[in-house]
């Protein structure tokens, strides 16, 4: 039984994918599309990601937190799936994309179907265009590639091979008149040769969230996790406003220009609350 599962014609779809060449000719959604008021943004990337990639998706998502945002990924292993997760963790809505039908018994890849049923209680929504039972094969990703860069106001690609299927949804979004962004990656790593050569060609380099909120043309408040959260100081306000991009802990306290003590006991505090994590001497927001 499908009765969840509830089917849009191109009147009801997301406004910018209505303007793409080819299409869908229907919709199948099961959940709550969030608003199209707001801006949508999807997250691509490898599937064999790296422990970079993880910490690039999880900081850049977490730092729209409180912003009018939308995550759409693919479901799938690797990026997809930790960009999903990432905007559950900061109360974003988030839009799964699979790349077959939306029966529990065909939904692919198997091993995120738990996450799709999380995507829904949390408020979200999976899609397709294709039909209920379809299994995911070959020709399936290129569509389903087409309609995340149709509806979504900007990509951004986060680990690429040269070979990756994530540069069609880059390409696709170009296509569109779409904003393409790109987070740099090592140039020793294989897995970022085809997101860097996509910088080569001219997309935009994404290094915070800051980056990607201008992309948007979303204004910035002073910090959405004021709003958010009310137990955060002033002076961990400031804290955080620092670390907007990680920095080496030496170069945050002589910012601060506090006693050492006090600020250590500051940071060790913000650490306890989640707000900051520091890794090999580097303080970022958690």
């Amino acid at each position: 039984m499908h009765d969840d599962i509830v089917t849009l014609s191109p009147d009801a779809f997301p406004t910018l994918l209505q303007e793409i060449p080819q299409a869908p000719k229907k919709l199948h959604v099961r959940g709550t599309l969030p608003s199209y008021d707001r801006k949508w943004i999807a997250i691509v990337g490898s599937r064999a990601y790296t422990p970079y990639g993880r910490q690039v998706t999880e900081h850049l998502v977490r730092g729209l937190a409180g912003y009018p945002v939308v995550i759409v990924s693919g479901l799938a292993i690797g990026i997809d799936a930790i960009a999903h997760k990432a905007a559950l963790e900061s109360n974003l809505p988030t839009v799964a994309i699979p790349g077959s039908g939306l029966s529990w018994d065909t939904l692919y890849p198997r091993s995120n179907v738990n996450l799709a049923r999380t995507i829904l209680s949390s408020g979200g929504a999976i899609l397709s265009e294709l039909d209920h039972d379809i299994k995911a094969a070959e020709w399936t990703f290129p569509k389903r590639n087409r309609i995340m860069a149709g509806m979504c106001h900007a990509t951004l690609v986060i680990e690429a091979t040269e070979q990756s299927g994530t540069l069609i949804t880059a390409r696709l979004a170009a296509d569109y008149n779409r904003d393409v962004l790109v987070v740099p990656g090592p140039i020793f790593n294989e897995s970022s040769e085809g997101a860097n050569m996509l910088l080569r060609l001219g997309a935009t380099p994404i290094r915070s969230a800051a980056d990607i909120l201008d992309a948007l043309h979303i204004v910035p408040a002073a910090s959405p996790l004021k709003t958010l959260r009310t137990d955060i100081s002033d002076l961990e306000l400031r804290v955080l406003t620092l670390i907007a991009n990680p920095i080496p802990r030496d170069e945050l306290l002589e910012a601060l220009g506090m006693d050492t003590s006090a600020a250590s006991i500051l940071l060790s505090t913000m650490e306890l609350k989640g707000l900051i994590v520091e890794a090999m001497g580097v303080i970022r927001v958690g």
